[in-house]
């Protein structure tokens, strides 16, 4: 694992992200020595040429690389949460995105395409077309919206729905989810230059138009009534993309603490004559904060653990529980990390109003949270159904 993000690599990465967030620029050179590194290849298993890298593993290292480079590694979790979800598969004996994890092992960069305008089903429902080929195809149209990695990805990951009324290979015409990958050599799609944003802004997280987008056969991986699924393809994308989110906002709160125990450390109050590391309220807030990431991690650490284990003990696999754990993990995670990054600014004092503050980048860089799915109301109606089964 340090030989993908050393400690020079991470202080490179962390040296140029305050400019890329003045710029609203492209993280185009951390991802070049990400690429470099081997660290996009870090959870393909070694038997596709990768690193190795469990879920749990790979969680804190994207932790560490938020902490230097919060927009950085958002980006790159993206990449991440396909290759964790063809590793999810292949450990389970599925191996219809093997060629995912050749391909990432390779060098392709992978995108996430499924966010889209006042669609809150997510993974349940899509608004984009998905339009059969007469091949076992599909092209996409619609729109797509916070697409991580735009000007870089090779490949991005797609859900669209196929109307009603077709009844190809004898189907009984009811609608269905097509889940599938499109090339960004194959064109039939439109990258907008609209990321202009509070924070997390070098992940250029840019909208994309899909018109008309190819998928061949072989790309299509799953055909799903809408609604909610226990299918394999399904809880790979859920957990993985619960879980390394939830791992980049940690790592945004352990930064925070880190800044804040070095500047009450380093304030100096005028009415006592100590350091505010003496003051007891003070010492009260970042005690507060540190039981906060303490038990954030514990969390994390459980799950991921759980997950990684599962895929040989059964007894280990939680099934549809996995949407109560992983989305109440991300809610908990952001929360207490928007709260940690708080309670670090009103300590360090009023330089962290100021733009060229880390600490103030971190502020607008956590906010970001509350927008990824699951969001605070999602989680919450899916922990009250697993207790009270669904609405009437």
């Amino acid at each position: 694992m340090t030989d993908l993000l050393s400690g020079e690599l991470l202080a490179d990465i962390r040296e140029r992200a305050a400019d890329y967030d003045r710029d609203n620029a492209f993280f185009a050179e951390d991802l070049a020595d990400l690429q470099a590194s081997g660290y996009l290849g870090a959870m393909v298993p070694t038997a596709f040429g990768g690193g190795g890298l469990t879920l749990h593993e790979t969680a804190h290292e994207q932790a560490r690389l938020a902490a230097h480079a919060p927009a950085t590694a958002l980006a790159v979790n993206m990449h991440h949460v396909w290759v964790g979800v063809g590793r999810y598969l292949h450990e389970r004996g599925d191996s219809s995105l093997d060629w995912l994890l050749r391909e990432a092992a390779s060098g392709e960069v992978f995108g996430f395409g499924y966010s889209e305008p006042g669609n809150d089903l997510v993974l349940l429902g899509s608004r984009t077309e998905a339009r059969p080929d007469g091949s076992g195809g599909y092209t996409f149209h619609g729109r797509k919206i916070f697409t991580s990695n735009s000007p870089a990805w090779t490949r991005l990951g797609v859900l669209g729905l196929e109307k009603a009324g077709g009844l190809r290979h004898g189907r009984n015409g009811a609608p269905r989810l097509v889940h599938a990958f499109v090339t960004r050599d194959g064109g039939g799609f439109e990258i907008l230059d609209d990321w202009d944003t509070l924070g997390m802004r070098a992940s250029q997280s840019r909208s994309t138009l899909l018109d008309g987008a190819h998928a061949p056969a072989d790309r299509v991986l799953r055909l799903l009534p809408p609604g909610p699924s226990l299918d394999p393809y399904v809880l790979g994308i859920f957990t993985s993309f619960e879980v390394l989110l939830s791992s980049v906002y940690a790592g945004i709160a352990d930064r925070a603490l880190e800044l804040a125990v070095e500047a009450v450390n380093r304030r100096t109050s005028m009415k006592t004559g100590k350091t505010y590391a003496q003051d007891p309220d003070v010492r009260r807030r970042i005690a507060d904060m540190a039981l906060a990431q303490d038990s954030v991690w514990l969390q994390i650490d459980g799950i991921t653990r759980d997950i990684d284990a599962s895929a040989a003990d059964p007894t280990l696999d939680r099934g549809a529980g996995w949407f109560r754990a992983t989305a109440g993990l991300k809610v908990r995670v952001t929360e207490t990390a928007r709260e940690v990054v708080d309670q670090a600014v009103r300590v360090s004092g009023g330089s962290t109003y100021f733009n060229g503050s880390e600490l103030g980048r971190l502020y607008r860089d956590v906010l970001a949270g509350i927008f990824h799915p699951s969001s605070d109301d999602a989680a919450h109606s899916t922990v009250a159904q697993s207790l009270l089964g669904p609405l009437d």
